[in-house]
């Protein structure tokens, strides 16, 4: 069965990629299962420069899920394409590497600094669900002029760009459209929602920083409605879904739903060949209903499945 799958004009051998986060910024999954099987790798969001992060506790349970205030901890462009990528690469994975920034000019200068990566790095995921530092109030992905303004301004990049979108607000399908003008290849729906937890001993959050995004099965079916309200909305626009994956069915649901591709993220904290996994059970998947991954994307726009031969 054919399983490769189209994202814009990148063409995927397999419909699983990692989510961007949760699987390092180089090869740390390697030694659980070949990423050159996936349809690629996507890292940890790198900003221009070094960045320290959020104070401790980052990461605790919340019920199924799980909500983390890392805060983009990195080693900066420069020094992941010297010291990490090289391994990652030798994989033979190909890798989407993930951007973010505080203001308009820390996005263009990761884009500029990533322009003369190897060829690799077959796209780049530009971050946008990040808080807004530079005057305006928000965070990015909220505001469609902002957003477009991002992706305009990381051109130099010189590869295929996907916009990570927020599920915070109820402008997604206008921020989309925007994204995708402004010259975005596809869009990834969606980041983690905005959430958190209490300590019952001391009555204040668990989290360092407070808040932080909340991830993991409780958000499957937010991620799911997101996918195909901007299907619905911008039917030729290609969607990356992520959000609650753990299964092949959770993946086919999401390529029902309208995207062409699918992202594993918090599923790995848990079990680390999760990404592998669930690429084997949505192909078998696929296979039982006589569909390839590329055909399931969208049907439920369609009529849903046809029928069991």
């Amino acid at each position: 069965m054919d399983t490769s799958v189209r994202v814009g004009s990148l063409t995927l051998p397999g419909p699983i990629t990692t989510a961007s986060g949760t699987a390092g910024h180089g090869a740390e999954l390697s030694r659980f299962f070949p990423l050159a099987e996936l349809g690629a790798v996507v890292v940890k969001s790198l900003a221009a420069y070094e960045w320290a992060g959020n104070p401790s506790p980052r990461v605790h349970p919340a019920g199924e899920g799980m909500i983390n205030a890392v805060g983009l901890q990195g080693p900066g462009v420069a020094s992941w394409l010297r010291d990490e990528l090289p391994d990652l690469a030798a994989t033979g994975a190909r890798v989407v590497a993930s951007i973010w920034g505080r203001s308009v000019d820390d996005y263009r200068a990761a884009a500029e600094q990533l322009a003369d990566a190897p060829a690799s790095v077959v796209a780049v995921e530009v971050n946008l669900s990040c808080p807004n530092l530079e005057g305006r109030r928000g965070i990015f992905a909220h505001d469609s002029d902002l957003s477009a303004e991002v992706i305009a301004a990381t051109a130099a990049v010189g590869r295929p760009r996907w916009a990570k979108l927020s599920p915070n607000t109820d402008r997604v399908v206008e921020v989309a459209a925007a994204v995708a003008a402004a010259g975005a290849e596809a869009v990834t729906l969606s980041n983690t929602l905005l959430g958190m937890v209490l300590d019952p001993h001391t009555g204040r959050p668990v989290l360092g920083a407070g808040g932080g995004g909340y991830s993991g099965r409780p958000v499957h079916a937010v991620a799911v409605r997101t996918v195909y309200d901007v299907h619905a909305a911008l039917p030729t626009l290609p969607i990356v879904g992520v959000g609650g994956v753990s299964t092949g069915w959770d993946a086919a649901e999401l390529l029902l739903a309208g995207a062409v591709a699918v992202q594993v993220g918090t599923a790995t904290f848990a079990d680390p060949r999760a990404p592998h996994r669930v690429q084997a059970e949505l192909i078998a998947w696929c296979r039982d209903r006589g569909v390839t991954p590329a055909q399931l994307a969208g049907m439920a726009h369609q009529g849903g499945l046809p029928p069991r031969g």
